[in-house]
């Protein structure tokens, strides 16, 4: 197991990929950070932010519109190069999974790209558990990002390929997308805690407020808050 170190780039290797898989509703300061320290601790080219299309784990949870989670998520990577967004996961129908996520990424960019999937320590512990678990590992590098102070080590990730695992921590993951859409909710700010064109966009579009449904204009119950780490299948 790998502990906040960068792995020397493979012979054949000639584009570095960081996959940020998430439900990004909303997506915030943590998980921006978390993207660029990866980045910088393993020379990655490009750091690719996926939102997911149907998020399997959170059935019977309200999350936002893809459409909603998709734009913020483009507003809030624009200003950084090395960030893209991809639609895969929206684009594809029926719940998304990881294993599938890695597979489209890889048809796209090619065998001689290096993936580095970028996780919560804490879903990381769950990754035996994903649909397609055995298949994982041959697709991508997984780094385990948690904040600083929290135990990196469990159990269950001691029992992970340590040659395709990495833990690191990584400041500002304290910040949750449900806290932000609490505070939303109860009109407190979100300024510092997601980036100013994401407190803007909530603002026009009235994205967790009580009583609003955002895709039909009707009024709604209040989203019910679910645990969350850095999102994917058991991520953000």
């Amino acid at each position: 197991m790998t502990v906040s170190t960068g792995l020397p780039r493979p012979a054949g290797a000639t584009h570095r990929l960081g996959v940020m898989g998430g439900t990004f509703d909303p997506i915030h300061h943590g998980h921006l950070v978390a993207a660029s320290e990866v980045a910088a601790r393993f020379e990655l080219d490009e750091v690719v932010f996926v939102p997911t299309g149907v998020p399997w784990q959170k059935k019977g949870r309200r999350v936002s519109p893809a459409e909603h989670r998709y734009l913020m998520t483009v507003i809030a990577t624009a200003s950084n190069p090395r960030f893209t967004v991809s639609r895969v996961d929206i684009d594809r129908e029926g719940d998304t999974y990881t294993v599938d996520t890695l597979k489209d990424l890889r048809q796209l960019y090619g065998d001689t790209t290096e993936m580095f999937f970028i996780t919560g320590a804490d879903a990381l512990a769950k990754i035996l558990t994903w649909r397609g678990a055995d298949e994982l590992f041959d697709l991508a590098h997984f780094v385990g990002v948690s904040r600083p102070g929290v135990e990196l080590h469990s159990p269950a990730v001691e029992h992970l390929p340590p040659e395709r695992v990495t833990l690191m921590e990584v400041p500002a993951l304290a910040i949750s997308s449900t806290d932000c859409r609490e505070r939303v909710r109860d009109n407190m700010p979100t300024w510092y805690l997601v980036p100013d064109g994401i407190v803007q966009y909530i603002q026009k579009t009235g994205l967790y407020k009580s009583g609003v449904d955002v895709a039909s204009g009707t009024t709604s119950e209040p989203r019910i808050p679910e645990s969350e780490s850095a999102d994917s299948e058991g991520t953000t």
